[in-house]
């Protein structure tokens, strides 16, 4: 299925600046050793920009899904935007990497939709009910994304 997120009209404010961009290298050398942040499991998602085509890597937090894929969730702590990566993965689902305690890699990327994201929601929220907050923060449906390893 096709990504279908659009952005909303309210929402949190998403972290920008230098600051933002320091504490997210900090949180990625994190997860690439430890493949744990933000007190849940994290993964370094690094996907090919939409318009430039340069390499963008940005930490997220994933769940488990069915068959040892990983979901994560473009919730930009509930901002009126999807993140920036989520529309890199739009443009490019079969080009996005992965990195985690030690190991990386290569993965699809496929957005969830009706029943299938509804079931996968719940599951989030039970593990991590923060996300039922970014929820309640903006008026889009926060698009939950499948990463499927890629085969070598």
């Amino acid at each position: 299925m096709s990504f279908t997120g659009s952005d909303g009209t309210r929402g949190a404010r998403q972290p920008q600046g230098k600051v933002a961009l320091w504490l997210n290298k900090q949180m990625m050398r994190r997860v690439r050793r430890t493949g744990r942040a933000m007190g849940f499991n994290a993964l370094v998602l690094t996907t090919v920009g939409r318009k430039t085509g340069a390499e963008r890597s940005s930490p997220v937090g994933w769940f488990p899904g069915p068959d040892g894929t990983w979901l994560i969730v473009a919730s930009a702590n509930g901002a009126a935007r999807n993140p920036a990566w989520y529309h890199n993965l739009a443009a490019h689902p079969d080009r996005a990497r992965i990195e985690t305690a030690g190991q990386s890699a290569a993965v699809t990327a496929e957005e969830l939709h009706g029943t299938e994201r509804d079931d996968a929601w719940r599951q989030i929220v039970t593990a991590a009910p923060r996300f039922g907050k970014y929820e309640q923060q903006t008026d889009r449906v926060i698009p939950i994304i499948r990463l499927t390893r890629r085969p070598a």
